[in-house]
């Protein structure tokens, strides 16, 4: 199956660890966020996926419906289909928008096919209308004296020009009024597809009230501690996210949170699912990793063992 999948990632910057082991699967089609408190590692994930060169991989893979990602070059990883929406988008004084994405999308062609400028302008125009963006816009250099929602929009307007595999949403609500905020949803929903995935990082509920995601994850210190419905993020919004930690149900070894981690590993890699269902027994111990590094080594093997094939065999 098509997907976006990070398995076991651990990445720091300047000697410092912020991701820890993080494992995540993000199939076609699907709409997955990101929550968590300041710090967890969010915009860091965004980064090491996208290629920053400030981030250094120690270990684990991300994968673009099978391809490892990690030794290409940030264009190389675009043009392989992944996007990302900055939190904080770069100023590029000289460049108009209108050429810096006509030549974006040319760059996506075979070699030797050249763009056809008035098809290209006419979805151009087609989706600023969409968004709500003034045409003098094109003419103008790429976020240079922008607003905080005008550069949201901008990288939301470049993301549908573009028309990515998979789209990685960095707290694209950060700045935005509730008008504008709305806009870009409908932005981003009617990219929505079959054929496309969506990451979206964000510390607030609000954005998932219009961008509703089929699954929540919550990151803390550089890890997935829970996953869940669109519920979860209305429970966070309630009781913020300190309840999760304190609870620390992993290092408790609580049988429902142990189940709870097994589910959640068995969820994030039908890679290693599929091959224990096709007889590798060794398989299992993808899906034991992740868990045992949550529990800090404390979950009991033969139990986590005994729990995941009851799990992936389903009911009798």
């Amino acid at each position: 199956m098509s997907s976006l999948e990070i398995n076991n990632l651990s990445a720091s910057i300047n000697g410092t660890e912020i991701l820890k082991g993080l494992t995540l699967s993000v199939p076609k089609g699907e709409v997955h966020a990101i929550m968590g408190p300041n710090g967890s590692g969010k915009s860091t994930l965004a980064k090491v996926m996208a290629g920053h060169e400030d981030y250094d991989v120690t270990s684990g893979d991300v994968l673009l419906n099978g391809t490892s990602l990690l030794d290409m070059e940030v264009d190389e990883r675009s043009r392989k289909g992944l996007f990302l929406a900055f939190q904080y988008p770069a100023e590029i004084p000289g460049v108009s928008n209108a050429n810096f994405l006509r030549a974006a999308r040319q760059a996506r062609l075979p070699e030797g096919e050249e763009i056809d400028a008035v098809g290209f302008y006419k979805e151009l125009y087609s989706k600023m209308d969409q968004l709500g963006m003034d045409r003098n816009f094109t003419g103008r250099a790429v976020n240079e004296g922008f607003s905080g929602g005008e550069k949201k929009r901008n990288e939301v307007l470049q993301m549908m020009i573009l028309e990515p595999s998979y789209a990685v949403l960095d707290e694209t609500d950060s700045g935005l009024d509730i008008d504008a905020l709305k806009i870009v949803a409908e932005g981003v929903n009617a990219m929505r597809s079959p054929d496309r995935g969506f990451l979206v990082i964000t510390h607030y509920q609000r954005l998932l009230d219009y961008i509703v995601p089929d699954h929540v994850h919550v990151l803390s210190d550089g890890q997935i501690i829970r996953s869940g419905s669109k519920e979860l993020a209305l429970e966070l919004e309630e009781k913020g996210y300190d309840w999760l930690t304190e609870k620390d149900l992993i290092q408790n070894n609580d049988d429902s949170a142990i189940e709870s981690l097994c589910s959640e590993a068995i969820a994030n890699n039908p890679k290693a699912v599929a091959q224990y269902k096709e007889g590798n027994a060794k398989a299992i111990n993808a899906l034991k990793g992740p868990i045992m590094k949550a529990t800090k080594g404390k979950a009991n093997p033969a139990t986590l063992d005994a729990l995941l094939q009851k799990l992936i065999q389903g009911p009798e």
